[in-house]
């Protein structure tokens, strides 16, 4: 079973709207965080925003401030990424993680994190 799955990507013009989900199961919805990352062609997988499972906390890339917003579900142990206003510099492919670490200084990296998802397309055209 894989443990996480990401959905939702797609074809978006400059100023719309997408919602990314990712489904935790087996290990993963024990875990202390989620995080979606982003990764665009030729650069380095960066952190967007992280949300604790136990009281929702989220934290945010300055980047996407006041334009993404991550929630989750833990009924459906699903976390979501609600981007709006976006840009073709947002294009990228999404990936959602689960993280073991407690303390949310070591979500904003990558070795922060234990699972992975395979990640979903985003394509913002001009």
């Amino acid at each position: 079973q894989v443990p996480l799955v990401e959905s939702g990507g797609g074809l978006v013009q400059a100023g719309g709207s997408l919602r990314l989900s990712c489904a935790a199961s087996g290990r993963t919805f024990s875990s202390y965080g989620m995080g979606w990352f982003r990764q665009a062609p030729g650069k380095e997988r960066e952190f967007v925003a992280a949300i604790r499972w136990s009281v929702g906390s989220t934290y945010y890339a300055d980047s996407v401030k006041g334009r993404f917003t991550i929630s989750r579900d833990n009924a459906k142990n699903t976390v979501y990424l609600q981007m709006n206003s976006l840009k073709p510099e947002d294009t990228a492919v999404y990936y959602c993680a689960a993280s073991y670490a407690q303390y949310a200084s070591r979500w904003f990296k990558i070795d922060g994190y234990d699972y992975w998802g395979q990640g979903t397309q985003v394509t913002v055209s001009s």
